[in-house]
C-alpha cells in the first residue's frame, strides 16, 4: 500500500475532498462499516408480541430467520411504549434463545431428590387430575344455614400481566365455571 492510497483512505482526506464536508456519511465510513447491515435486515418474518416481564405490556417486534428468533426490539407502532423497552424487555431475546432455557416439562415427585422429564400430555393430565381432586375435596354446596354456595376454595388463578383481554376473559370464565372464587390478575396499570 502506497502513501497515496493510505492518504486517500484516511477519513479526514475524504471529508475535505469529497461531498461530505461534515463527515457524517461516506467520508466517515470504513470498508468494514459500509459492509455492515442491521440485525433485523435478514429476518424472514416479523411477529408482533408483548413484553413478558411487567404489567405495562410494551409492544415488541420479534424477528425470525429460518424458524429461529434472531432479534427482539421495541415496536414503534405500540401506543404503550412507542418502540421503547426497559433493560429487561430489551434483553428478552435471551428468554427464548438461551441454552439454559427449559424446553421440556420437568417434574420432581413428592419427597424425590431428582428431576425427571415428562411428556406434555402426561403433565397436562396430572394437572387436570389435581385440579379436579382439589375441587372435589374442597367443594361447598351450601353454607351452615343452607344457602347455596356452589364454590371451592381449593383452586385459584393468578393471571399474568401480559395476557390480553380475551385471554383474561377466558380464564375468568373457566375458573368461575369450576367454582373458584380467587381469580386475580396482576395487571394494575
Amino acid at each position: 500500500m502506497g502513501l497515496k492510497t493510505f492518504i486517500q483512505g484516511w477519513p479526514v482526506y475524504r471529508q475535505l475532498t469529497g461531498t461530505d464536508p461534515l463527515g457524517r456519511g461516506a467520508a466517515a465510513q470504513s470498508a468494514r462499516s459500509a459492509a455492515l447491515t442491521a440485525r433485523t435486515e435478514t429476518a424472514d418474518s416479523v411477529a408482533r408480541s408483548v413484553c413478558p416481564y411487567c404489567a405495562v405490556g410494551c409492544g415488541q417486534r420479534v424477528y425470525v430467520s429460518d424458524g429461529q428468533v434472531t432479534q427482539i426490539e421495541g415496536d414503534p407502532d405500540s401506543p404503550i411504549s412507542r418502540g421503547r423497552l426497559c433493560p429487561k424487555g430489551s434483553a428478552s431475546k435471551n428468554l427464548v434463545t438461551s441454552p439454559l432455557r427449559q424446553t421440556k416439562v420437568r417434574y420432581r415427585r413428592p419427597y424425590g431428590t431428582e428431576w425427571e422429564d415428562l411428556d406434555l400430555d402426561v403433565a397436562l393430565d396430572m394437572i387436570a387430575d389435581r385440579i379436579l381432586a382439589a375441587r372435589d375435596e374442597t367443594w361447598e354446596d351450601v353454607d351452615d344455614q343452607g344457602r347455596p354456595l356452589n364454590r371451592t376454595l381449593g383452586i385459584s388463578s393468578l393471571g399474568g400481566a401480559t395476557l390480553d383481554n380475551e385471554e383474561n376473559y377466558l380464564i375468568k370464565k373457566l375458573f368461575t365455571a369450576m367454582g373458584a372464587l380467587q381469580i386475580e390478575n396482576q395487571a394494575r396499570i
